[in-house]
């Protein structure tokens, strides 16, 4: 953990399980984040990445038992509302959510109501309007305000929600998988900005098993395998070849350039 970091965790999870329905994601979790460290959790498809981010935005909750907790900002009860102000979240689902039709500049806006468009019972007020164009000119989306989601290119849609994550300037921004689907520029454009963000001071967790979409800036790594934390240590001493081809199952050969990585096949 990182001497800046908060003595309290916004996230902590101590021999925690939980069910998605049917299926059991974790058995015996145990892991904590802080404020002021920008971290990763990777691993392989199906290992519980997303369910761990489920379980820090309160759409899973754990098995009730002796021994097992999980505390938000040191709480075991959390308000939504105003666990949305300190967390923001950019998500494949939410993404996903929002039908065609919607206007950019909505999408943003629906931050503030924690919903995906906006209704006719919800009525922005000026001050919102106008951090929502604040926030769109700052990630080059302001001459898209009445643009459908629809016309919109997956990198602008990828902006959008990061914009509409940021609308209560959270303490920590959780991203999951926030370069899928990008093109070579989008995805330069998306990590030139996470960079901007945890330079400012915003905390940073990125959950995702491409090691190119690591910037610089994440000092801890979290390795998680079927539900389970293999690793947790400095970002530069496990994204190496070993525990990387450890944590796929595949021989893997890590390479560095300008502080990123790329994986290559191992011999």
């Amino acid at each position: 953990m990182a001497s800046s970091a908060s003595p309290i965790p916004y996230f902590e999870a101590q021999a925690v399980e939980a069910w998605l329905g049917p299926r059991k994601v974790f058995e015996n979790l145990s892991v904590q984040f802080h404020r002021g460290e920008h971290a990763v959790v990777m691993g392989p498809n199906g290992s519980g990445k997303s369910s761990l981010i489920k379980l820090l935005s309160r759409e899973l909750y754990p098995v009730v038992k002796p021994g097992s907790r999980l505390r938000l900002f040191g709480s075991e009860t959390v308000n939504l509302w105003q666990l949305r102000r300190r967390i923001g979240l950019v998500s494949q689902d939410l993404q996903a959510g929002y039908v065609g039709r919607v206007p950019a500049a909505d999408v943003v806006l629906s931050g503030f109501f924690g919903s995906v468009g906006i209704g006719r019972s919800q009525v922005a007020n000026a001050a919102q309007r106008e951090r929502v164009r604040t926030l769109m000119e700052q990630l080059g989306l302001a001459d898209l305000e009445e643009r459908p989601y629809a016309q919109l290119s997956d990198g602008q849609r990828r902006r959008l929600l990061l914009a509409r994550a940021l609308v209560h300037e959270p303490e920590v921004l959780v991203l999951d998988e926030p370069t899928n689907g990008l093109d070579l520029q989008a995805r330069h454009q998306l990590l030139e900005i996470l960079r901007g963000l945890a330079r400012a001071g915003t905390t940073l967790l990125l959950v995702t098993h491409h090691i190119d979409a690591i910037i610089p800036e994440i000092s801890r790594c979290v390795l998680l395998r079927q539900g389970t934390v293999v690793g947790d240590g400095p970002a530069a001493t496990l994204l190496q070849d070993a525990p990387l081809s450890a944590l796929f199952d595949t021989p893997l050969r890590v390479v560095s350039a300008n502080g990123y990585r790329q994986v290559l096949p191992g011999s």
